[in-house]
């Protein structure tokens, strides 16, 4: 009875050290080379769709304090941040093993006030000028190459987990009708192209200069009428200029899309973005 007692003890041990053994596995993986991001809102469309599930590349710009993993779960009263793992690298803006981000990339990154993760396009450099007229961007006073390029249609439907409906440019639209944007084709200075979707003229079309400070970084969504980013100040509920240190890494391929309310909903998932890679 006491070896059968012994056994069984050292059975649960074993189970309990595998399973410590394969967390901190998992956590040096998503610390130190990819980190798995659902992408929740529209605001990337159409290069991001509600639903897309993608790996971000971690080892793109090296490490700082923003690599560790947080763990946000209020719905359950869990909210560890990076900061509360992390915390002590934080506030000197530097990086290990940094690498400098190119104009372009699709970056996600941890918001200068809230600590929550967003996802958007890297639009303005350290000491760049960036301005928006007429919903264009201008770069040290040249704007960007802009081509009209048709339109983006979508189904007017609830949209993943929050249920979002889209925004269209063709009015009210009903359930079920087709939801329009207009589409365009941005061409920055380094020759990335990417498209872009308008909705309408709306104040943040046209805007002040904005002058990036050194070891920061202006972010835009592309659907641009749908992004709160870098033209919003933090206080407006933007984001602000980005620190080099709150850059997670760069979002480089599409591994599956959801359509549906979940991603274990294999069923809706959506069969022409597996594997793609983000542009």
């Amino acid at each position: 009875m006491a070896a059968k007692e012994k056994k069984a003890g050292n059975a649960f041990v074993e189970t309990i050290k595998t399973i410590v053994y394969a967390l901190l596995i998992a956590g040096i993986f998503r610390t130190l080379f990819f980190q798995p991001f659902w992408i929740p809102s529209g605001s990337m469309k159409e290069t991001l769709l509600i639903g897309d599930f993608l790996f971000v590349n971690k080892m793109a710009y090296g490490y700082s304090y923003a690599s560790c993993p947080s763990l946000m779960l209020p719905g359950v009263g869990i909210e560890i941040d990076a900061k509360d793992v992390c915390g002590v690298f934080d506030g000197d803006n530097e990086r290990l093993f940094g690498s400098e981000p190119e104009r372009g990339d699709v970056v996600v990154f941890r918001h200068p006030v809230s600590g929550r993760d967003y996802i958007k396009r890297l639009i303005g450099l350290p000491g760049d000028k960036v301005q928006i007229q007429n919903g264009v961007i201008s770069l040290n006073g040249t704007p960007v190459k802009v081509e009209d390029a048709g339109t983006f249609e979508e189904v007017m439907a609830p949209q993943g987990p929050q249920q979002l409906r889209p925004r269209c440019e063709n009015g009210p639209v009903g359930q079920g009708g087709t939801c329009v944007k207009s589409r365009q084709i941005e061409t920055l200075p380094n020759g990335v192209s990417h498209p872009i979707l308008n909705i309408t003229n709306q104040q943040s079309d046209n805007t002040g200069v904005y002058t990036v400070p050194e070891g920061h970084y202006f972010f835009m969504g592309d659907n641009r009428d749908n992004s709160a980013d870098s033209r919003l100040a933090q206080r407006a509920g933007g984001v602000g200029f980005v620190p080099f240190e709150n850059l997670i890494g760069r979002a480089d391929r599409i591994m599956f899309s959801s359509a549906g309310r979940s991603m274990l909903f294999f069923w809706t998932w959506r069969s022409d973005r597996f594997f793609e890679a983000v542009r």
